[in-house]
């Protein structure tokens, strides 16, 4: 399947409509690509249609509406591409889904944008469409960072990480993202690509409940340092893979970025438990999904399943789900750092 698609120009789909999917369609557009894009609200197909904008999320971000075939029906999207984007958050990820006709998959190249784990079964979404829908990997590419959907939107330059079984189906799709504002990275890393992005994101909510609490930058160094060091342990101890470079942008890179950015949702949500919210009233009043906070049980259950020891990951499950004091389990935290 893999070598049918290095001659073919490919048309592509995207399932999804909140600020990532958004920015994906923008780069697209903009390299010459028409998409069609499924959207479920179809007053917001209207809206686009007339301003050229997304009327909820990005706004900024200026379409090319002569280059999008939008639609309100999932199965039509998928039935007139031959790659796939889903970017949905992972919390909605198999409700938004469960319309789909999964017939329309086959033969179909299957690219993730979803950052987080689907199903009972903590699965990625890449793992997803591999075990639960008998998809081979050979038709699977996850889509990655370092890359925030704000500065796509202003045409910062940004860089997104491909990574597939076969690194000539990477570079295949990352020709259609690459831009004077986008950088690609190719890789065969599908595990610790996917694994590395939905990790982040709980490391990213340490570091702005840290942050409310009242600890430094001195004390935060330390805190990534710890957490970049868990998540290649983690890597490492659950499928090793000697092309993987941790230091390069899809980990470190994708860690600092969501860590340190004032666009990182996962930081903001952090920031607000640290200030006392609850989980319901934080994700309340950003109106957007912190993707750590869901990630934070998937990845405790998946380390012990598996026995590998993520002190961060267990000490924010102990804050947001066992609902233990903040000041408390960071203090301890504080004292096996080094």
């Amino acid at each position: 399947m893999h070598a049918d698609l290095i001659g073919k120009d490919l048309r592509y789909g995207l399932i999804g409509s909140g600020s990532w999917a958004t920015a994906l369609v923008k780069v697209l557009s903009d390299t010459g690509n028409r998409i069609n894009w499924y959207i479920r609200n179809s007053d917001n197909i209207d809206f686009i249609k007339e301003f050229g904008r997304n009327r909820s999320y990005l706004r900024s971000a200026a379409l090319k509406t002569d280059r999008l075939e939008m639609s309100d029906d999932i199965n039509e999207v998928v039935f007139n591409s031959d790659a796939v984007i889903f970017c949905i958050p992972s919390a909605y990820f198999l409700a938004q889904i469960k319309s789909l006709d999964y017939e329309l998959l086959k033969d179909k190249l299957i690219i993730s944008a979803t950052k987080g784990f689907v199903s009972n079964d903590h699965l990625t979404v890449a793992e997803y469409f591999h075990r639960q829908l008998e998809i081979p990997f050979d038709r699977i590419v996850v889509l990655s960072g370092p890359t925030h959907a704000e500065e796509v939107a202003m045409e910062k330059l940004s860089y997104l990480t491909f990574a597939s079984k076969h690194i000539e189906v990477s570079r295949k799709v990352s020709e259609s993202f690459s831009s004077h504002y986008v950088k690609v990275v190719c890789s065969t890393d599908i595990y610790g690509v996917e694994y590395s992005a939905a990790m982040k994101n709980v490391y990213a909510v340490a570091v702005g409940l840290c942050h409310s609490l009242g600890y430094g930058d001195n004390f935060i160094s330390v805190l990534v340092a710890g957490a970049y060091n868990e998540m290649v342990r983690f890597l490492n101890s659950t499928h090793p893979d000697s092309s993987r470079i941790p230091s390069r942008s899809a980990y470190l890179g994708d860690l600092l970025v969501t860590c340190y950015s004032q666009f990182s949702r996962n930081r903001t949500f952090g920031g607000m438990i640290g200030k006392g919210y609850s989980v319901v009233s934080a994700h309340t009043e950003m109106n957007m999904v912190a993707e750590g906070y869901y990630a934070t049980r998937c990845m405790y259950e998946i380390a012990n399943r598996l026995k590998v020891e993520l002190p961060i990951v267990s000490a924010m499950y102990q804050i947001l789900y066992e609902e233990k004091s903040p000041h408390y389990v960071v203090n301890h935290l504080a004292s096996i750092l080094q």
